[in-house]
């Protein structure tokens, strides 16, 4: 058994651990709230911009953008991932990543090549080390990201779409369910496709000014960048959620350690004291 000394020493290590990860929940609790209302803030004008990019897939216009033109042989492939900057969020990135891992080696397996941008510290250092090509990176876009950000890492994304080298674009990111649920989401974002709903109920047809190639190309372009901006809210607030449980659990498996340490040592220093005294009776007998 560990002597008296070493036990309050680890005690006091785990006393310190403790505090540090209290301090973390409170900070992710107080950081939630303002990432859900950012992320809650953002939905409305996604939504509206999906409504629209729907009619337009569907709309009898003579010129048809590329992004709206499914392509017949897939050769490759993009994946625009969005992950966190800083780790202590349990398993939040490790499972996005292991789904992807799977998606891409599908890829993989059927002769389709895989390109991929990552926004996050840790999708850029993950995906540095396996064997996929990674076209841009973008990390530290902070709780609060502007569209400014972003727009790089996209932009690559896009042209290389628009020159033909990819095939097919997709989003992946962790979606916000609720403070104890966030799961692995798969977007794709290009080619885009229109909703059955809106196939089934409407003939949509438009007039553009000053014509349907500039009108689409500002639109579309908008619309990629809001539904990737939507994807940074959501895994922000995914994040803050998946920290606060986790340093949570951390916090109360350190107060059960503390609680068994202490045990571990009262009956230490109890053997000791039982020692001494069968030493001083030992020796007044010999006496």
């Amino acid at each position: 058994m560990a002597g008296g000394k070493e036990i309050k020493t680890k005690i006091k290590s785990v006393q310190n651990t403790r505090k540090v990860t209290r301090a973390l929940e409170m900070v992710s609790a107080s950081k939630i709230r303002k990432a859900q209302e950012r992320m809650k803030a953002s939905r409305p004008y996604a939504r509206a911009m999906k409504q629209v990019i729907g009619h337009l897939a569907h709309a009898h216009s003579e010129y048809r953008h590329p992004y709206l033109v499914q392509r017949e042989q897939i050769r490759r492939v993009g994946y625009i991932i969005v992950s966190s900057d800083r780790g202590l969020a349990g398993g939040l990135n490790n499972n996005l990543f292991r789904k992807l891992l799977g998606e891409i080696h599908k890829w993989q397996q059927q002769g389709v090549q895989v390109d991929v941008v990552t926004i996050g510290q840790k999708a850029s250092v993950f995906f540095r080390r396996i064997k996929v090509d990674m076209l841009a990176s973008v990390t530290h876009v902070g709780d609060q990201p502007r569209v400014e950000q972003l727009v790089g890492v996209i932009k690559v994304m896009l042209d290389a779409y628009s020159a033909g080298t990819i095939d097919k674009v997709f989003l992946s990111y962790n979606d916000f369910v609720n403070t104890m649920t966030q799961r692995a989401a798969f977007d794709q974002l290009l080619p885009l496709a229109a909703s059955e709903e809106d196939v089934a109920r409407h003939d949509w047809d438009y007039l553009y000014e000053p014509d349907a190639q500039v009108v689409l190309e500002h639109v579309l372009t908008r619309y990629i960048e809001s539904l990737v901006y939507q994807a940074v809210l959501e895994n922000i607030a995914s994040e803050h959620a998946a920290r606060m449980v986790a340093m949570k659990a951390a916090s109360d498996n350190a107060s059960k350690l503390i609680d068994t340490l202490n045990l571990v040592y009262n009956k230490a220093r109890q053997a000791a004291i039982t020692q001494e005294i069968s030493e001083i009776v030992g020796g007044a007998a010999a006496v």
